[in-house]
């Protein structure tokens, strides 16, 4: 294959990324509404490392486990600032948000 052939096949995945990021994103604003509703916090420190700990655990490389953590907080990090945004903003205004 071609370096081209490479590139477009990782622009592919990157593609795939965002759209399921985004999609990640959109399900933690469904239950941080739940959340809302029934008063549990937001923040969930037990979940957050079960999911870092699951990620790890079917990590098979080559990125190294500091690097699964690392993507994985982040994104963690952006989906509990969507979803603090999103519960906290009056019903109208959700939608422009989204």
């Amino acid at each position: 294959m071609k370096i081209e052939d490479w590139r477009a096949e990782i622009d592919a995945i990157d593609q795939n990324l965002l759209r399921l990021m985004n999609r990640r994103a959109q399900l933690a604003v469904e239950v941080g509404a739940l959340k809302k509703a029934v008063g549990i916090p937001i923040l969930d420190p037990d979940r957050e490392r079960d999911v870092l700990r699951r990620m790890c655990d079917e990590n098979h490389g080559p990125l190294d486990e500091r690097a699964v953590v690392k993507l994985f907080r982040r994104i963690i990090f952006e989906s509990k600032k969507v979803e603090t945004r999103m519960t906290e903003a009056p019903a109208a205004a959700r939608k422009e948000l989204l």
